[in-house]
C-alpha cells in the first residue's frame, strides 16, 4: 500500500522540494529500490531550475544500493541536453570506474559533451570503449562520434567514422556536411550536400550558411531560393552573410521579406548597422521591436558604446534597470557600460559600476577585470589598474593591451616598455592595439628615436600601421621640432591621411612656429573637414607670433565672418562654411 502511495506520489509531484519529501519517506521506510524510479521521473520534468534538480539526481545516483547502468545513463543524456557538459563527462567516468556498462544513451551524451567542451583525448577514450561494448552499428553512438571528430576538426577520421556505418540517418550527413564547411572544404562540402538521399532544412540552412560564410552570397540567393522549406535559420543566415560581407542594403531587404521575425532577426540587424555605424537605423530598429529581452538591450548597448556614444549607452542602461522592466543585466551588457565609462574617463563610473556588479551579483572574470583594467587607467587611476591587472588568472594580449596603452597615457613609459618586454617573453604576440599603446607611451615620454624604432618594428610581426599610429608619429616627431621629418611621413604614408594627422602636424608647426608647414597643414584640414575654424585659428596665432600681423587679422576676420578666405602664399581658396 505504501509503495503504491509513493508512485502515484512520484508521478504527481514536480518540484526538487517535492521530490525531496517523497525520497525521505523511501529512505525511512526502507524501499531503496524505488530511487531509481524517482530519478527517471524527475528527469521528464520541465523545469527551470535544472541545475538544482541535476545536482540532486546526481547526489541520489551514488547512494543506490544497487547502482544501474540505465538510472546513470539517464542522467548523463539530461546532463547534456542541459548543457551541463562537464558534468557529463565527469558523471560519466565515475560509471566508467564502477564498471557499469554504459548504454548507448550515456555513451552517445558523453561523446556529444565532449564534442562541446573540446575534449579530445576524452572522445577518444571513449571512442575505444565503442568497440569494447559492441556500439559498432548503433546510428546514435556513430552520429556522436561523426559529429565529435567534425567538430574537433580531424575530417579524415570523421569520414572514416561515416563511411564505415551501416545505417546513416539525415544528422549524420548533416553532422559531416557542418564538418566539411567548418574546416573550410567548401567544395567536398558541395558535393556532399548534392549526395544527401533525404535532405531536410538543417541540410539546406548548413550549406546556405557555408556559402554566406565563405562570402559567395551569390550561391547562397541560389540555393535559398531552391529551398522546399525556409524557417527562421534560413533568413537570418542570408542576412548575416550579407552583413559580413558588408552589404546591409541586401541585409534589410531580406530582413523587410521575412514574414516573421525573431529576437536573432532584430539583434542581427542592429548589430550590422553599429558595425557599420549607422547609430540612427540601429535605434530606429530597437524602437521598433514589440518585446525587447536582455540580448536586444545588450545588441543596442554595445552599439552606443562601439561607435562613440558613451551618455546615450548609459542611458539606456538606466532604462534596463528601471522597476517595472524585470530585466537583468549579464557580464555582457557590463562589459559594454564600462566600455562606455572608458570613453568619458570620469573615475566616479568606476565605483558606480562596481556598485550594481555587486547589486546583481555578477562575478569579476578576466574579460570584465581587463574592461575595467581599461577604464580605471583612463581615469587615470594607474594604481588599481595594476592591481587588477595583477589579480587575472590569465593574462592575455587584451589584458597586456589595456595596460600598456594605461601607462602609455599615464605618462609612465618605462612601465609600459617592460610590460611590452613581459608580454613578448610570454610569447604573446602583439596586435596593433598594442603597439598604439607603445607609440603613446614614447609619444608622452618624448623619446624620438625609440619610437621611430618602435613604429619601424612593427613589420617583424607582421602588423601594417594603421592610420591611428601614423598620428601619433607624426605627434611625436613634431612636438620634438622634427617638423619636416614629419611631413614626410605624413606624404608617404600608403593611406589617405586624415585631418588628425594634419592636424598633428599643425599643433606642432605652432609649437614651433613654422608658418610655411602651418599653411599647409591647414590647407589640407580645410579639404578633409567642413568646420575649420580651429585650423585656422592655430594659423592665425602663427602669424601672430611671427609678426605677421596683417595674415593674422585676415585669418581671424575671416573665421569670424565665415568668408571665402585665400591663405597668403598658397594658390588655392576654400569655403569656411560649414556644408
Amino acid at each position: 500500500m505504501v509503495v503504491t502511495k509513493l508512485m502515484t506520489l512520484m508521478k504527481q509531484c514536480s518540484t526538487v522540494k517535492q521530490a525531496k519529501q517523497i525520497h525521505a519517506h523511501i529512505l525511512i521506510n526502507g524501499f531503496s529500490f524505488l530511487q531509481p524510479f524517482l530519478i527517471h521521473h524527475m528527469l521528464l520534468w520541465d523545469v527551470t531550475n535544472y541545475r538544482t534538480m541535476a545536482h540532486y539526481a546526481s547526489s541520489m545516483l551514488h547512494q543506490l544500493h544497487n547502482p544501474d547502468s540505465f538510472s546513470w545513463g539517464c542522467v548523463i543524456r539530461f546532463l547534456a541536453q542541459k548543457g551541463l557538459f562537464t558534468e557529463a563527462v565527469s558523471l560519466y567516468v565515475e560509471m566508467h570506474r564502477m564498471r557499469l556498462c554504459p548504454t548507448s544513451h550515456s555513451i552517445s551524451s558523453a561523446l556529444k559533451s565532449c564534442a562541446r567542451i573540446q575534449n579530445m583525448l576524452g572522445g577518444v577514450s571513449i571512442h575505444g570503449q565503442v568497440h569494447v561494448f559492441g556500439f559498432d552499428t548503433c546510428v546514435y553512438v556513430q552520429t556522436a562520434l561523426l559529429d565529435l571528430y567534425s567538430k574537433m576538426g580531424d575530417m579524415g577520421t570523421a569520414r572514416h567514422v561515416f563511411d564505415g556505418m551501416t545505417d546513416r540517418s539525415v544528422v549524420s550527413w548533416n553532422s559531416l556536411l557542418s564538418g566539411y564547411l567548418k574546416a573550410g572544404n567548401l567544395d567536398e562540402a558541395q558535393d556532399l550536400f548534392h549526395q544527401i538521399p533525404r535532405k531536410d532544412v538543417i541540410s539546406w540552412n548548413t550549406m546556405v550558411s557555408g556559402y554566406a560564410k565563405a562570402g559567395n552570397m551569390d550561391q547562397a540567393c541560389t540555393l535559398f531560393q531552391q529551398m522546399p522549406e525556409r524557417n527562421l535559420v534560413s533568413w537570418n543566415a542570408m542576412i548575416t552573410g550579407f552583413i559580413d560581407c558588408g552589404s546591409i542594403v541586401s541585409a534589410r531587404e531580406f530582413f523587410d521579406a521575412m514574414p516573421r521575425r525573431n529576437c536573432v532577426s532584430w539583434i542581427t540587424m542592429i548589430a550590422g548597422y553599429s558595425k557599420g555605424g549607422d547609430v540612427d537605423s540601429a535605434r530606429k530598429l530597437f524602437v521598433q521591436m514589440d518585446h525587447k529581452d536582455l540580448l536586444s538591450y545588450n545588441a543596442m548597448i554595445a552599439c552606443y558604446a562601439q561607435n562613440s556614444k558613451p551618455k546615450e549607452a548609459l542611458e539606456l542602461f538606466n532604462d534596463m534597470l528601471k522597476p517595472n522592466m524585470y530585466i537583468h543585466p549579464d557580464k555582457m551588457t557590463f562589459a559594454s557600460v564600462i566600455s562606455a565609462c572608458s570613453q568619458l574617463g570620469d573615475l566616479e563610473h568606476c565605483y558606480w559600476i562596481e556598485s550594481h556588479m555587486n547589486d546583481f551579483g555578477i562575478v569579476l572574470d578576466d574579460h570584465l577585470a581587463t574592461a575595467l583594467i581599461d577604464l580605471y587607467a583612463k581615469c587615470g587611476s594607474i594604481d588599481m589598474a595594476y592591481k587588477l591587472f595583477h589579480c587575472l588568472r590569465k593574462r592575455d594580449l587584451v589584458a597586456y593591451s589595456a595596460m600598456i596603452y594605461g601607462c602609455g597615457i599615464n605618462g609612465k613609459a618605462c612601465d609600459a616598455i617592460k610590460l611590452f618586454e613581459q608580454m613578448l617573453a610570454e610569447c604573446i604576440c602583439p596586435n596593433l592595439a598594442t603597439y598604439t599603446g607603445l607609440l603613446t607611451a614614447y609619444n608622452h615620454a618624448g623619446l624620438v628615436e625609440k619610437g621611430y624604432q618602435c613604429f619601424k618594428s612593427m613589420k617583424d610581426y607582421g602588423l601594417v600601421p594603421s592610420i591611428d599610429h601614423y598620428g601619433v608619429m607624426v605627434d611625436l616627431l613634431g612636438r620634438a621640432g622634427y617638423l619636416d621629418e614629419a611631413y614626410k611621413l605624413i606624404i608617404n604614408m600608403p593611406m589617405q591621411s586624415n585631418a588628425g594627422v594634419w592636424g598633428a602636424l599643425l599643433l606642432a608647426c605652432r609649437l614651433h612656429n613654422n608658418v610655411d608647414l602651418g599653411e599647409i597643414a591647414v590647407q589640407h584640414c580645410i579639404k578633409l573637414e567642413g568646420d575649420t575654424s580651429g585650423y585656422c585659428s592655430l594659423l592665425s596665432s602663427i602669424y601672430a607670433t611671427v609678426g605677421k600681423w596683417d595674415d593674422a587679422k585676415k585669418m581671424r576676420t575671416g573665421v569670424e565672418g565665415k568668408e571665402i578666405i585665400k591663405l597668403p602664399g598658397c594658390s588655392w581658396t576654400s569655403n569656411l562654411t560649414t556644408p
